[in-house]
């Protein structure tokens, strides 16, 4: 069972046994609860925890936990209607409002229900984290001269370098002090629209494109203009034509293993996308967000669009927390000339600077012989769980959804589903079935061409959860009605 269901579950028991004792009575010691329900004594904690911030009970270091005197005051809901006008009067000269519709990212955030199957992930499964690897750099960290000193603004030099090869290679296209050390790959994203683009302002994005990086755009005051991607990448000849008419100066892409698509743009693309975008006098921000997530059987992989541009075209995130934890934020962003020093000043304004701790824990990470064999490991699980996926796919939706490309990086499929399906009530309908997915609509800016569904299979406990949430997903499309012809 999950920590934070075991949790939940024993908070509501003990909330319904509370009436079994007096105000100020002692409840049973945590040891007994421990043995009691067979959990941890971290859950017993936590629980507890939950039940005082109720006001329900009242914990005492050393003496353990008690119920409360009385119940907590019921305080009356305040009246906030003001501030529906108060925020529709400030947006209401802007040229693009500045509500945030976050339901796209909060689907690959939100843990599913107890029992459901996650299919709809965009981090790796516990079993896949590095979590000893993890915890032994944390320790090696927290022993460093100064680990919890103040960290110099722009990242550990250290790290920095570190950043700098993985993202030039083998060339040293990219020096270290053309890297900042950001707060995860979301964050950098924000900083690179906010430091190159206006409020207001259009940006170029694929479509489909990743539905973090739209609502990023959106709460930025910007306008998302699509451009059409297919298997090979972004369309060049319809990124020159964007350009032009759109004016934009920013175009965000992912060249390798697009989400959600899972193209890696084509070699004669390569070249183009940064010529048209130099044309236009315009900068290309690469998100490189899955680069260590490729699988065992990939060919090998192409250097960065950063490596191959000496003229600052392209500004470049990455991260190292889809490969190792969520809560493992520490990523990159490379720039060069000007654009770096206003994209180290947005980052000092709003949040000075990455915990050092975080960043001395990635440096001992990456720099320890258990990071090659995490990457080994976790390219040959993704490959098998793509397979796994692929196969239950053939066998239980054979004629229900297409997927167009298998892409040999990344840790999701694209599927395109029947004309005419409802996306959402499909959603619902796995959902009561036992099984998580995210629906296509988010991952477009505009109106979408075609119904589809993203199935992750990186936050599945492997090939067997696997096949058990498509046998999920065929009942809701059974119940749905969706692929009947």
């Amino acid at each position: 069972m999950q920590e934070r269901s075991s949790v939940e579950e024993l908070a509501g028991f003990l909330r319904s046994e509370l009436n079994r004792y007096s105000p100020g009575e002692k409840l049973p010691s945590s040891r007994v609860l421990v043995e009691r329900f067979r959990v941890s004594p971290v859950t017993v904690s936590r629980a507890l925890a939950a039940l005082a911030a109720e006001g329900l009970v009242v914990t005492r270091p050393g003496a353990g936990a008690f119920r409360a005197d009385r119940p907590a005051r019921r305080h009356r809901p305040g009246d906030t209607s003001w501030q529906e006008l108060a925020l529709g009067a400030e947006s209401a000269g802007e040229a693009v409002p500045r509500s945030v519709d976050a339901s796209g990212v909060l689907t690959t955030l939100a843990a599913p229900p107890s029992g459901v199957i996650e299919l709809n992930g965009g981090y790796l499964h516990p079993g896949l984290q590095p979590e000893q690897a993890m915890a032994a750099a944390l320790a090696r960290a927290g022993r460093r001269p100064g680990a919890w000193g103040r960290p110099p603004t722009d990242g550990l030099p250290e790290l920095r370098a570190w950043f700098a090869r993985e993202i030039g290679g083998p060339s040293g296209a990219l020096a270290a002090s053309d890297v900042l050390i950001t707060a995860g790959g979301q964050s950098a994203l924000t900083t690179a629209l906010r430091g190159l683009a206006a409020p207001g302002a259009p940006v170029l994005v694929e479509s489909p494109t990743y539905p973090g990086m739209l609502a990023a755009a959106r709460a930025s005051g910007l306008r998302p203009v699509p451009v059409p991607a297919d298997t090979d990448g972004v369309r060049t000849d319809l990124l020159a034509r964007a350009f032009r008419a759109s004016g934009a100066r920013v175009f965000v892409c992912q060249p390798l293993f697009q989400n959600p698509g899972g193209a890696v743009l084509a070699p004669d693309r390569r070249a183009e996308v940064i010529r048209v975008a130099q044309q236009a006098g315009a900068f290309v921000v690469e998100d490189d967000f899955a680069r260590r997530l490729v699988h065992e059987d990939a060919p090998p992989l192409p250097a960065t669009l950063a490596a191959d541009d000496p003229d600052g075209v392209v500004v470049h995130v990455c991260s190292l927390t889809k490969i190792t934890s969520p809560s493992l934020r520490v990523g990159a962003l490379a720039a060069r000339g000007p654009a770096l020093e206003r994209l180290r000043a947005i980052q000092v304004v709003d949040s000075f600077f990455v915990p050092r701790p975080l960043q001395e824990t990635a440096l001992e990470l990456v720099g320890a012989p258990a990071w090659p064999r995490h990457l080994r490991t976790v390219a040959a699980a993704l490959r098998t769980r793509r397979e796994a996926l692929l196969a239950a796919l053939h066998q239980e939706l054979p004629d229900a959804a297409e997927v167009p490309h298998v892409p040999y990086g990344g840790y999701h499929l694209w599927l395109r589903l029947p004309d005419g399906t409802d996306e959402a009530a499909l959603a619902a309908a796995a959902l009561r079935a036992g099984v998580a997915v995210a629906p296509g609509r988010p991952y477009f800016s505009a109106e979408p061409p075609a119904p589809h569904l993203r199935l992750g299979f990186a936050s599945a406990s492997g090939p067997a959860e696997l096949a058990e949430g498509v046998r999920r997903l065929r009942t809701a499309f059974a119940e749905t009605g969706t692929g009947r012809g």
